[in-house]
């Protein structure tokens, strides 16, 4: 089995607050176990929204060159995807919503089995909301989703104020070798079952 890789996606504008306290647990999990991680931060670039083009189905890219195309080759060498995301009126910041959007639809290659995880971190309340927002990128995917002992959610306000949630972080250690898990034992079970076998794609248009 080869090494395995995480990708995490830091949708905060601030490189080192309190979402970033979060994902630092996760990475010290990571690295002391083998696992490669690299993290971009993406809340503090100028993305825009998709605008239904429909460009990136002739050239197999983002027609908006930007970070989206440069993190398409990044996501598909993972085995697992953290996505993370401070919590704006109980949803996640609208930079890396718009980035999820055109990454995930732009994409061709096949997501199937790769592992996601998302994180929310908020002053108080939101989290939850924040926490499904972010799931649904994974579950429209086939990839399976980790869980940890609680949502996966930390607190704080001002920047570092994260570190005294001692739940929050343990939550998110936990998250990371859950995820571990998922990963190795997908590629096991790609190694000697294969990937689930898939039917052709029906799509089914509500208009009367």
């Amino acid at each position: 089995m080869s090494n395995l890789k995480v990708l995490m996606l830091n949708g905060s504008p601030r490189p080192n607050g309190n979402t970033a306290v979060a994902l630092r647990e996760m990475e010290q999990v990571f690295e002391a176990n083998g696992v490669e991680t690299e993290t971009v931060v993406v809340g503090n670039q100028a993305v825009r929204g998709c605008i239904a083009c429909g460009g990136c189905a002739t050239e197999g890219c983002c027609v908006f060159d930007d970070i989206v195309n440069e993190l398409a080759p990044k996501f598909e060498a993972a085995d697992g995807l953290v996505v993370a995301s401070p919590v704006y009126y109980a949803s996640a910041n609208a930079t890396l919503i718009a980035c999820l959007d055109r990454l995930f639809y732009s994409t061709p290659f096949d997501k199937t089995m790769k592992v996601g995880a998302s994180v929310a971190c908020a002053r108080r309340g939101g989290c939850s909301a924040t926490f499904d927002e972010l799931n649904k990128y994974f579950t429209i995917s086939n990839m399976p989703v980790a869980p940890s002992q609680y949502w996966n959610s930390i607190h704080g306000l001002t920047p570092g104020e994260a570190l005294q949630d001692e739940e929050g972080r343990q939550t998110m250690r936990t998250l990371a070798r859950n995820m571990m898990f998922l990963m190795k034992s997908i590629a096991l079970g790609r190694e000697q079952f294969g990937l689930p076998e898939k039917e052709e794609r029906v799509a089914t248009h509500f208009i009367r």
